[in-house]
């Protein structure tokens, strides 16, 4: 029996969160600012934060938008970056399941990298927790999240071009999924996928329309499940 509380599980998840505001402030000030030059209007860009939340997908659509790539094109490789979204929502399932269901929606829609990870470790690290405990986790997690990452597109809607080329903000990206990715890599099948991903990638970089994420994603998944299949067979 866990001797904590929904409002202690509620507070854990919000100060494990805080630290994330670090580079989520940066990547939403971004969006905001690219999403403007690109040729948005305020309507669309807080629009894309707001129904999507997900700023590598919203990134990748952004540029081939830009680029003049085909609808089908922008569509299928935003939703090839977002798919890992389903398998997260297939992984924390067996913790959030029993929740009700106007819960469990709003877990979905505030199921993005920061608040998976961090939900998902803390339900592996404290197996004793309660339903509502795991619940009120990781809409602690969302706490910061969420709002941060809005606001900040708003404020880079606002600033525009003010910000200086200098300030670097697109560090923010590749900071926050090194920090989401390298605690995971924990097994051989988790470590495949990714160097399988990189390969690919690098290897692939002359597609165009970016095409290189949706194969390099793709390849990254069945070397994945083969090593954890065989591994598997293995014991």
């Amino acid at each position: 029996m866990s001797a904590s509380t929904p409002r202690a599980a509620y507070l854990r998840g919000l100060r494990a969160a805080l630290p994330f505001v670090i580079v989520v402030a940066p990547f939403g000030l971004l969006f905001g600012v690219v999403g403007t030059e690109a040729g948005l209007d305020i309507a669309q860009v807080m629009g894309f934060t707001v129904l999507v939340i997900a700023g590598a997908s919203q990134f990748t659509a952004l540029q081939l938008m830009a680029d003049g790539a085909p609808t089908l094109i922008v569509v299928a490789s935003a939703l090839a970056v977002n798919l890992r979204m389903a398998m997260y929502s297939a992984s924390l399932a067996p913790y959030l399941g029993q929740a009700p269901f106007w819960q469990r929606a709003l877990a979905a829609y505030m199921n993005v990298d920061q608040t998976y990870a961090l939900g998902h470790a803390e339900y592996e690290a404290r197996p004793g927790m309660t339903p509502p405990e795991r619940m009120a986790f990781f809409f602690g997690t969302a706490t910061p999240i969420i709002p941060v990452w809005v606001g900040a597109t708003a404020v880079g809607i606002w600033v525009g071009a003010a910000l200086p080329p200098a300030l670097g903000l697109d560090f923010a990206v590749p900071i926050t999924f090194i920090a989401l990715i390298a605690p995971a890599l924990r097994t051989l099948a988790h470590v495949a996928a990714a160097v399988t991903s990189v390969v690919m990638a690098i290897l692939l970089g002359f597609l165009p329309w970016n095409l290189w994420l949706l194969a390099a994603g793709l390849a990254a998944m069945i070397v994945g499940a083969e090593v954890e299949r065989r591994m598997e067979a293995r014991r």
